[in-house]
Order: C-alpha cells, then structure tokens, then sequence
C-alpha cells in the first residue's frame, strides 16, 4: 500500500476530508556530507485522544470535529507521511494498534510502552493506557534490543508514573548501531515539578548510558521543561553522552513547540527536545516551526494541525569516525 492508499482509506472513513498540512521550512545545518550514514528522526507528542476530549472545553478555540478520533488519526498519518522518517518518536500513545497496523503498510516496525497508572483510564470511552513508541523503518534497520524504564522519582501523592523506552538499531547495509530513546516527564509548573523533572533527567542519562554501548544515541521527548529549568542544563552537561540539542542553533532553541489557547490562557512554550551525542552525529537538517501566519490565531490543535505540539524532525550524519 503506497502512503496516498493510507491516507485515502483512512481518510474514506473520517467525519471530516480535508487534507491540510500547515507547510514548513526545512533549515540546512551542515551541508558538508561526512558519512554515506544519515538518519531521519522525527519526535513529537501526538497528544492522547482521550486527554484531548477530556481538555476539550479547554482547546476553547479549537472545532469540536478536530478532536474527533476518526478524524484526528487521519491527520496524525498525514503528517508523519510527509517526512518519511526513518525512526520516529511518539509521547501521549494512547492508540498504538491502530499506528501500528497502519504504518506496517509502510515498512515501519513498532515498540510501546505503557505509562504506569495512566491517567487516561480514569476516563469514559478510553482506549487504554496511554505511553511512549517508537517507529523505525524495518527495510533499514534490525532491531537489536529494547529496554522499559518507569521512573522511581515521581510526585508525591501521585499514582501516575512516566516512562521511557529505548531501543537499538541496527542498520541492515552499514551495520552502524544507533541507540534511540523517547520520554515523557512530568508535566505542571512551579519548582517542586521542575526538581523533580530534574530527577527524571538524572536518571533518564543512567539509563540511556547503561544501554548505549558506546553508539550514536538520540534521546527525544516530551520533557515538560523550557531551555532556562535545571533538566535541560543536565541533559547537556552530561560527560559520558556529550548531548546537544538539534534545535539549539546559534546557541537559541525555536522560539516554542507547542502554542495552544486553554480557556482564556495562551501557552507558547518550548518544551520538545531531540537531543544527540555530537561524538557520533552531526545535524545536517532541521525542520523549523511554522510562521505564526501559518498556524493561525486559534493555535493548535486545529482543523489543520491534530495535536497541540508539533513535531521536531531531524536529519543526521552518522560520523566517519565510527
């Protein structure tokens, strides 16, 4: 099944038939082609459906039809289809059957995690807990190994317990590994969250350093955290994976990652990160957030754009000196 098959099947379904992609630029890093090796990773937070109806009343300027799920699915393909990823990260999974039948029609292979006590199945009409994926191309890469790990760090009284899964890859032709990891923080503002998205952090970067083995390593997700909160410092201070952010250009993150309306309340916010070990990658592309034209003056989610965070996609070169 090509991806206009897909998409016209599922979209031969939908409430709604309008095909719509909010256009964005991509943004040349390093033209210098070091490797015969590249990588494209995409990361993105595709916002859980029941959470979405759930905030519903809250996306206070977004159609009600956009949230519907026969709908939303639609347009959560479209986008990932676009950018034919070779490995792609999702936070707020609350329907990976469904991603995982469909996106076997193109060549992709599917790992889940569920977060512990999700606060989706609190909620009628639920789909199950909701969790962390990852996607990879199965023509490229073979799956060598995957790790789970709940944080031990969570808020206090709280029964819901992030996650984060990791997988290593091999690739099928240049028998180069790649180790990638996904997560989802804890959520909230104020200095407890941040102390304790911090923790998260700490203990994210043992895990990922017990795993990787000494390979090329992306670590993308949903950190709930802006460039200016301790996690972020952390991530980059690490001595053993030597991480930098693919976003972080001219030593500035984009401007946000997600701009949405919640009552009367507009939330632009740089929270979506992929970070990789510069020893063993080197970003060759970005593609950057759309215009504040393009997104429109009732932000995301919306008839055109199905979650309220957009997706960071990245090209990498894998270095020579491997």
């Amino acid at each position: 099944m090509t991806s206009e098959d897909l998409l016209s099947y599922c979209f031969s379904y939908s409430p709604l038939n309008i095909r719509q992609l909010i256009l964005r630029k991509s943004l040349l890093n390093n033209s210098s082609r070091n490797s015969e090796d590249t990588v494209r990773v995409l990361q993105w937070n595709i916002l859980s459906q029941v959470l979405g109806l759930q905030f519903g009343d809250n996306f206070s300027s977004c159609p009600t039809e956009a949230l519907l799920w026969e709908y939303r699915r639609c347009q959560i393909l479209y986008e990932i289809l676009e950018y034919k990823s070779d490995v792609m990260c999702f936070q707020e999974v609350d329907h990976f059957d469904f991603f995982n039948r469909a996106l076997a029609t193109q060549s992709y292979s599917g790992v889940f995690v569920q977060k512990a006590y999700s606060p989706c199945v609190k909620f009628d009409g639920n789909n199950g807990p909701d969790g962390c994926a990852i996607f990879y191309n199965s023509l490229k890469y073979e799956l060598l190994a995957k790790h789970e790990l709940v944080y031990s760090h969570s808020a206090e009284g709280s029964f819901s317990r992030q996650v984060a899964l990791l997988i290593v890859l091999q690739n099928k032709s240049s028998l180069n590994k790649l180790c990638v990891a996904t997560t989802h923080l804890k959520s909230m503002t104020g200095k407890d969250n941040e102390f304790l998205r911090n923790q998260q952090g700490e203990e994210l970067l043992k895990f990922v350093t017990q795993h990787a083995s000494g390979c090329p390593t992306v670590i993308s997700g949903d950190f709930n955290a802006e460039p200016t909160e301790p996690v972020y410092t952390t991530m980059i201070s690490d001595p053993q994976l030597s991480l930098k952010s693919a976003y972080n250009i001219s030593n500035k993150e984009v401007e946000f990652t997600t701009w949405k309306i919640r009552g009367r309340c507009e939330i632009k916010r740089t929270i979506d990160y992929i970070f990789y070990t510069t020893n063993y990658l080197t970003v060759s592309s970005t593609v950057d957030m759309p215009s504040e034209e393009l997104i429109g003056k009732n932000r995301i989610p919306s008839i055109n754009y199905p979650s309220d965070h957009f997706s960071l996609i990245t090209d990498f070169f894998i270095n020579k000196t491997l």
